[in-house]
């Protein structure tokens, strides 16, 4: 990508849900997806985004410093509200590497049948069982991957 090299072992995965500040019609959309793209393409960052109901839910991938600094800007970005970082993990490849913002509108989708979607995650975060809680965020990134796969 871009002819930068990154070693394996600098590439993170987030997956984040926030709520937007105010509901996104098809305009606002592809205006962020549009801005997205260009910004990720240009710092190596690719990924997934769902957007549905108000919420927002994204896996970004990339260079881990790049990538950290990418999800404070997020979390201060005023069109999301309660940023929350559900998942990460240190990668040896992309799982996405393609694609420098994928979208889903999840009105195209049954929520229901996203597995691990939701609209809040105080279950996750209440959750007693933290085994469970990655079980559950584990199977919603193969959710994502198979997507990518059909889409490839």
């Amino acid at each position: 990508m871009g002819g930068v090299s990154t070693l394996p072992h600098d590439l993170l995965s987030i997956v984040y849900a926030s709520s937007a500040a105010y509901p996104f019609g098809d305009e606002e959309l592809a205006a962020l997806l549009e801005l997205s793209r260009k910004n990720n393409a240009r710092s190596q960052l690719t990924g997934m985004l769902i957007y549905g109901g108000g919420h927002f839910l994204q896996v970004i991938e990339g260079p881990s410093d790049v990538l950290r600094e990418r999800m404070s800007v997020i979390a201060a970005d005023p069109r999301h509200l309660d940023v929350r970082v559900l998942f990460q993990e240190t990668i040896d490849q992309r799982q996405f590497p393609e694609w420098t913002m994928a979208f889903e509108p999840a009105t195209d989708l049954r929520l229901e049948e996203i597995p691990g979607y939701r609209t809040s995650f105080s279950d996750i975060e209440d959750e007693e069982d933290p085994q469970r809680s990655l079980a559950t965020l584990r199977e919603l990134m193969h959710w994502f991957q198979d997507r990518a796969a059909q889409r490839g």
